[in-house]
């Protein structure tokens, strides 16, 4: 009888510390006060009106740099800092202190070039991560976060917020049948220290591979003052286009050709349905997104670089992909 009250009082204890860890804030740091999405990720889940679903989730510390290149991102700085303040997040001085105060990390710098060095620190303290888009500045900056990530067997993920729009997640998954191509658009505003679409465009090419998915053998592109128009071959035979958009409205959106008929993209709906994804990656560490998928993505692109470069030449994914993995190995080696 004795023996089974111990029993019993151990399972109790460890249940209730179960509980008690089920039920205890997950603290999130954010590095990069240079960017729009610090701020609405800090009002979502440090604001007045924060949904009941975010309870386990603060953001208690930022680093707030950043660029020191890109005047539209460093001008914000200054004053990001201090709507941060406001909602009780404490500025640090360092990625070294803010590791200290957190348990996971976004990492938002809007200048992809410093996400390698950046992200090589928080890897090394074993905190997981999302990295904003762009994953890196280039292909080969892409590779080696990941060469890192799997070096320190320290999982993360990167991602557009357009992914996650509910239209293209019931495309992604069969609501209407296979997906035989689409044709996606998106704003492509040039940033001279990123190459091409790295810097914006990457959100309707991230929409492209949402609907269509991995296997992209080949790219081609044509180019004017206005717009971009890219042509990607599937290793299945199936078509998929980007168009970025360098004037009228900034509009994101496209059009998927499915088992079923001509179906709407769904254009961009707020960074809500983002935060609910890098949240339950902080609960689980499961990561939501392939790799191959990401770097397929920055494949895509570099690809499109080239044949630009080249008038319009179809260029080789799988040779693309060789060069960025060989330059990938260089910057690991420079850190």
């Amino acid at each position: 009888m004795k023996t089974r009250t111990i029993l019993f009082t151990l399972i109790f204890a460890i249940g209730s510390l179960f509980i008690l860890s089920a039920q205890e804030t997950i603290k999130i740091g954010i590095i990069g006060l240079d960017t729009s999405h610090s701020i609405a990720f800090t009002k979502l889940l440090n604001g007045e009106s924060k949904n009941d679903k975010y309870s386990k989730f603060t953001i208690v510390a930022a680093y707030p740099y950043g660029s020191k290149t890109i005047k539209s991102s460093y001008d914000r700085i200054p004053g990001y800092i201090e709507q941060v303040k406001a909602l009780g997040v404490e500025v640090v001085p360092s990625i070294e202190e803010l590791l200290k105060k957190v348990d996971c990390v976004m990492l938002e710098t809007n200048d992809g070039n410093l996400h390698l060095e950046q992200a090589n620190e928080v890897f090394k303290s074993g905190k997981i991560m999302f990295i904003d888009k762009p994953l890196g500045a280039s292909l080969a900056q892409a590779i080696a976060i990941y060469e890192l990530s799997k070096q320190y067997n320290v999982p993360f993920f990167s991602s557009s917020s357009l992914r996650y729009v509910p239209q293209n997640q019931d495309l992604r998954n069969g609501k209407f049948g296979k997906v035989l191509g689409a044709d996606c658009y998106s704003p492509h505003k040039p940033e001279p220290s990123h190459p091409d679409f790295g810097w914006y465009g990457i959100h309707g090419v991230e929409t492209l591979f949402t609907v269509m998915g991995t296997g992209c053998e080949s790219v081609s592109r044509m180019s004017s003052d206005s717009t971009d128009v890219v042509v990607g071959r599937w290793a299945d035979g199936r078509i998929g286009t980007f168009r970025g958009l360098q004037q009228g409205k900034s509009i994101y959106g496209g059009t998927a050709y499915t088992a079923k008929g001509a179906v709407p993209v769904g254009p961009y709906q707020g960074y809500e349905v983002l935060l609910d994804e890098i949240l339950h990656f902080f609960d689980t560490r499961i990561v939501p997104i392939s790799e191959k998928e990401t770097i397929e993505i920055f494949t895509f692109m570099e690809a499109s670089n080239q044949s630009k470069q080249k008038d319009g030449k179809i260029i080789s994914m799988e040779d693309t992909y060789k060069k960025g993995l060989k330059d990938a190995h260089k910057l690991i080696r420079r850190l």
